[in-house]
């Protein structure tokens, strides 16, 4: 079931729940594939078998003229494949843990699990290079010198990065609640 969901012009975000009494809080952050961008791939794809079929049938051309065309062809190729990744999810058990996953466009999929022991907090980072700026979300992990990555591929934008903020802190909170139930 869908609980949430967000959209801009390069990610997906949606918030599910699942199995009873939402124990199992999933959120996913979706790389938006447009049509141009295929139409693009598929193009390049056509030049660097037109190429390589114009080097076999016309062999007296210069070979460094046809070197330096398939190089190009096969740079536009890369460029439009830049990001393998599909979707990244986080995927939260409240009584025993944060299960990381990456899923690339191949079909690979990589997973990680932290259990809530070793988890101590939750951190929105604002992220400045020389090029751009932008949001992460870490874990502060228990006896670990650097931070873990929520999101280790993509960059989705502030606004879906809260959520799954909230939802971290909310079970860290949970955890660290002395249980009062003495009847």
């Amino acid at each position: 079931m869908v609980d949430d969901s967000i959209v801009n012009r390069r990610y997906s975000y949606i918030r599910e729940s699942k199995w009873p009494v939402e124990a199992i809080d999933l959120h996913h952050v979706v790389v938006r594939r447009s049509r141009a961008n295929r139409f693009f791939m598929r193009l390049s794809v056509v030049a660097v078998l037109a190429n390589s079929l114009y080097l076999v049938l016309f062999k007296n051309e210069s070979i460094t003229f046809l070197f330096w065309s398939l190089m190009l062809s096969g740079l536009v190729v890369k460029l439009m494949l830049w990001k393998p990744v599909e979707k990244e999810s986080v995927i939260i058990i409240p009584a025993l843990g944060v299960q990381l996953e990456t899923h690339y466009l191949s079909g690979k999929i990589l997973r990680r699990f932290l259990p809530i022991g070793k988890i101590l907090r939750p951190a929105l980072l604002e992220c400045v290079t020389p090029v751009t700026c932008y949001w992460s979300l870490s874990l502060v992990l228990r006896d670990e010198d650097e931070l873990t990555l929520v999101f280790k591929e993509l960059h989705p934008p502030v606004k879906m990065l809260v959520p799954v903020w909230k939802a971290l802190c909310a079970i860290i909170d949970d955890k660290e609640r002395p249980d009062t139930e003495d009847g």
